[in-house]
């Protein structure tokens, strides 16, 4: 398994990013993580979901991540490859 962060940013209050990703190896099964760096109390901080878009020889990721709060939040989107 091989895991890294490919997102760092930090987001604007109420902010909806689609994050895209391209040129993985459409053999590969990726798994994808987002994770707050901005601590808060109270609640959910983050919202995301994945949609894949296949060429003939690549996968591209649009990791579309939304900020829940009235605040800045810092976000990372981390992977894992599962089967190298």
């Amino acid at each position: 398994m091989v895991i890294g962060t490919q997102i760092v940013d930090t987001m604007s209050p109420h902010a909806v990013i689609d994050y895209f990703t391209w040129g993985w190896d459409p053999s590969w099964d990726v798994v994808w993580m987002v994770v707050p760096t901005t601590p808060s109390l109270g609640g959910p901080q983050l919202q995301w979901n994945v949609a894949v878009e296949r060429s003939s020889d690549s996968v591209t990721y649009h990791v579309t991540i939304t900020n829940l709060t009235p605040q800045d939040v810092g976000v990372e989107g981390r992977y894992a490859i599962m089967n190298l």
